[in-house]
């Protein structure tokens, strides 16, 4: 009876040293995962629910965002409205690094992949679609006449919104004339902003004559 008992126990020890490890295992994984791996993980989950109800609303002949909109309650709603007015309000402009972030935001939410060039050039290319730091990439790549086009028509609707806003500074006969040409003159404003306060008293002793 003691040596039954103490087989029991001995097998007890061992599973529960076992599980203690396989816990040991699962939590050092979890540690080395990224601070935002739950949050991908619950991110991609719901993406491929996603996937599946547009396939189903897609079988059945239905518009896969009226089904959604028919499903969202008045409070979703408004709770998702409001946090998308929170998540990119417009804070005007700030500084020169802001506004290009902006921009290139701006422009890469505009990006529509086309999935089925994607699948053509993965049938033509195979594995040298996927470079690595042995593929030669200058030369091989030309871009599709609409490409060219949709750049095109981008930069010409930029360059007339640039000209919408940009304004001709007033020019000022009375004005000293210490350049030689518009670059020039944009640089000594620049500089008088920036170290003007500080140089006053040495511009005005060589404009006396009595600078040592």
């Amino acid at each position: 009876e003691r040596l039954r008992k103490f087989r029991e126990l001995h097998l007890k020890r061992n599973e529960a040293r076992k599980l203690n490890h396989q816990e040991v295992v699962e939590e050092d994984k979890r540690l080395k995962l990224p601070a935002n791996w739950e949050a991908k993980k619950a991110r991609l989950e719901w993406e491929l629910k996603v996937e599946e109800k547009k396939k189903e609303c897609a079988a059945r002949g239905e518009d896969y965002e009226r089904v959604k909109l028919l499903e969202i309650s008045a409070e979703d709603a408004e709770r998702w409205e409001r946090k998308k007015k929170r998540k990119n309000p417009d804070l005007g402009f700030s500084d020169y690094a802001a506004a290009q972030l902006r921009q290139y935001q701006r422009l890469t939410r505009q990006i529509k992949p086309d999935l089925e060039q994607y699948e053509k050039l993965k049938e033509q290319y195979g594995e040298a679609l996927y470079p690595t730091s042995d593929s030669l990439l200058h030369g091989t790549h030309v871009p599709s006449k609409e490409g060219v086009d949709r750049m095109v028509a981008d930069l010409e609707k930029q360059i007339e919104k640039r000209d919408k806003y940009s304004r001709r500074r007033p020019y000022n006969d009375d004005a000293d004339i210490d350049y030689i040409n518009e670059r020039n003159a944009k640089f000594n404003k620049k500089a008088e902003r920036f170290y003007g306060k500080y140089t006053a008293e040495i511009k005005q002793n060589l404009e006396r004559g009595t600078a040592v």
